[in-house]
């Protein structure tokens, strides 16, 4: 007698059908803009933190590692084993805390994918059209996990979905097949649960590396299902699966089958280095000093703000005396006190002569956080901050904000973005080289060859 043996339709095999169903000629015009600008943006966050510490520990240590698919390190041009770029790269990306968010049950940093699918990309000799369908794919499988359930309300850092919506997005790119695909998925999801200890309390140098890591597992599990590895399944569903022992439930709604993946479209692009959740109390901030408020007309400052703003960034004494660049940039009452004294928020904002400042730690003692439900409400349709001030002079002043700069109901047009790669890339390369790197990468849906994508500073 003949059996015939059926592949259970569960979460893995659904994303591995809906994945490879997807057709890069089918993608709106507005998705490849889109992917085009957060590649620069992501390029930018990297140059900014070039001249970090922790850079130089990445660099060093991943120019170690050879093999025969290479991609090159960000600002070296040294061509190392593409696991290893994609986690130097991706860590330069998020290290400044200034590429791009999504945020929903799970927040994340959906640009993250990019580096490692840059670097499996040029590893793997695909074109820039191919490279553009990878990072939509990562967008659209980390944002509908997000939508689907938290994992921060567990305990899990939502890197953990990471090796997920990499491996979606490499799938095309090594030509894995849908049971490889969905192989791949089990592999990722049994081995790679991260905890948020990452971003609890005093932060560490590991905020920056935690999604590369996850990214270069995803990696490292596609390449492991296209030689014919197996994982265990079902991953999501089982009795000892990925739901049960993680996340809960997941109500993941994934596009129809052959659908273009938007999700990109609805992700927010970041004006200021600092946790999404203060965009706006730090818009708001700079607003009141462009109006001629200082800090020593003030008597005490209240932030009303949303629950996860107050979770994440507002409630753990931490916050009021951070200790690093880490956990500065993760400080509501920081981030919102050095844009109130200096009118702007740059990276030197969290060097170290500034959050441990006497004056400003004397600051900071005066700021409140509070939770505001209205707020917590209308989360995450719009991110609410309002400062309330008293003044020493008895006067007080409310500025509220309630989508910042880079929302996608107030969007960054292509020029900030632009001005956002100028800025950064100005210490490392010449003006014809940063506006070159502009081109091609705005051009990136008819590049042919990616070799030369990543930028080599000067």
């Amino acid at each position: 007698m003949t059996q015939t043996l059926t592949r259970q339709i569960n979460k893995s095999s659904m994303i591995s059908n809906y994945v490879l169903s997807v057709n890069k000629d089918s993608l709106p015009k507005e998705v490849i803009h889109e992917v085009k600008r957060r590649v620069l943006d992501s390029l930018a966050c990297a140059a900014g933190a070039y001249d970090s510490k922790v850079a130089k520990i990445l660099l060093k240590a991943c120019s170690k590692v050879k093999g025969k698919y290479t991609a090159p390190l960000f600002g070296k041009g040294k061509n190392v084993f593409y696991e290893e770029a994609a986690f130097a790269n991706g860590a330069l990306v998020r290290y400044l805390d200034f590429n791009d968010t999504y945020l929903s049950l799970e927040p994340a940093h959906p640009s993250d994918n990019i580096a490692p699918l840059i670097a499996c990309a040029q590893a793997y000799e695909k074109t820039g059209l191919d490279l553009i369908l990878a990072i939509a794919i990562a967008y659209e499988i980390q944002c509908q996990l997000c939508d689907g359930a938290s994992l921060r309300a567990k305990g899990i850092d939502h890197v953990t979905y990471g090796p997920f919506s990499t491996v979606s997005g490499a799938a095309s790119l090594i030509d894995l097949d849908t049971e490889q695909l969905e192989n791949a998925l089990n592999i990722s999801g049994v081995c790679n649960i991260a905890t948020r200890q990452t971003r609890v309390g005093e932060m560490s140098m590991w905020k920056a590396c935690a999604f590369s890591n996850a990214a270069r597992q995803g990696l490292f599990a596609a390449r492991l299902a296209s030689e014919g590895m197996t994982g265990p399944a079902p991953i999501f569903e089982g009795t000892r699966g990925f739901e049960t022992l993680v996340s809960g439930p997941i109500d993941l709604k994934l596009p129809s089958s052959g659908e273009p993946p938007k999700k990109i479209l609805e992700t927010y692009i970041k004006p200021y280095p600092v946790e999404y959740h203060a965009q706006s109390a730090v818009k708001a901030a700079v607003e009141l000093h462009k109006e001629g408020l200082r800090l020593e007309q003030i008597q005490d400052v209240v932030i009303y703000t949303h629950g996860a703003s107050y979770q994440i960034i507002g409630s753990e004494p931490e916050k009021w005396r951070p200790t690093s660049k880490e956990t500065a940039d993760h400080s509501l009452p920081y981030c919102t006190a050095i844009a109130l004294r200096d009118g702007n928020v740059t990276d030197e904002s969290f060097h170290k002569k500034n959050y441990r400042d006497s004056q400003m730690l004397r600051f900071m003692k005066k700021i409140k956080v509070v939770e505001d439900p209205k707020y917590t409400n209308d989360y995450p349709r719009s991110f609410g901050n309002r400062l309330e001030i008293n003044l020493i002079s008895g006067k007080k002043i409310v500025k509220e904000v309630l989508h910042p700069l880079g929302h996608p109901k107030n969007s960054m047009k292509d020029e900030d973005i632009f001005n956002k790669w100028r800025t950064l890339a100005e210490p490392h390369m010449g003006k014809d080289k940063i506006e070159s790197q502009i081109e091609t990468v705005m051009k990136l849906d008819i590049l042919q060859d990616l070799s030369s994508l990543m930028p080599v500073f000067d």
